[in-house]
């Protein structure tokens, strides 16, 4: 079974809702994917209008397979790998592969962070499900929790190839001084720039694949 999210870019009175209050931003031209239910559910967490926290989800599709871009993604030790943001990464507590596992990130200047403790909280190699919460650091991103998913997906175009879905949602505390708005689009645009690195690798290895 599949729950189908219909994608539009995000604006202030136009965003689709993925299951409650997620406003989706994708990079694709696409204008419907089709998401397991089995991963649907993930992205699932209302937040209230009341509420001091601010969600969103996007997406990116990746013409690799689903086994490529995981390889990539599932590696909670490296995510400097793809995410252009960030400087270095040093596991603190745990092997990386293990729920509970910590690690310490450092940005790059020029974001309003230096530094970031992170902790693994789901690493599902079967449904290709990641989920990570910053629980300290020098940032200020508080209770910030993103949940990435992978799934297969048919050619654009029809034709032969893998393609790969990626889903990452987020929720997140509102910063002080800052609107719901404006912490959105900052993340969603570091969010967006993160999937589009992971994109060009996953599908450069796939490329030297069929060399």
């Amino acid at each position: 079974m599949t729950s189908t999210l219909q994608l539009h870019r995000i604006k202030h009175h136009n965003a689709a809702i993925l299951a409650g209050n997620f406003p989706m931003t994708t990079t694709t031209t696409t204008n419907n994917v089709s998401v397991p239910d089995n991963h649907f559910h993930y992205h699932t967490n209302p937040v209230g209008p009341n509420n001091n926290q601010c969600c969103s989800a996007v997406i990116r599709s990746i013409s690799a397979s689903i086994d490529t871009v995981w390889s990539i993604i599932r590696r909670f030790d490296n995510p400097q790998a793809y995410k252009n943001f960030l400087k270095s990464c040093h596991v603190i507590v745990g092997d990386g592969k293990v729920v509970g596992s910590l690690r310490e990130v450092h940005v790059i200047t020029g974001l309003p962070a230096a530094s970031s403790i992170e902790r693994l909280e789901i690493l599902d190699d079967e449904k290709k499900v990641m989920s990570i919460s910053i629980v300290g650091g020098d940032h200020r991103l508080n209770n910030y929790r993103s949940v990435t998913t992978l799934h297969r997906t048919e050619a654009d175009d029809g034709g032969d190839g893998d393609r790969t879905v990626v889903v990452e949602s987020y929720v997140v505390d509102v910063p002080q001084g800052n609107t719901k708005e404006e912490t959105r689009v900052f993340i969603d645009t570091i969010v967006r720039c993160n999937l589009q690195s992971l994109g060009q690798i996953a599908e450069n290895l796939e490329k030297a694949k069929s060399i």
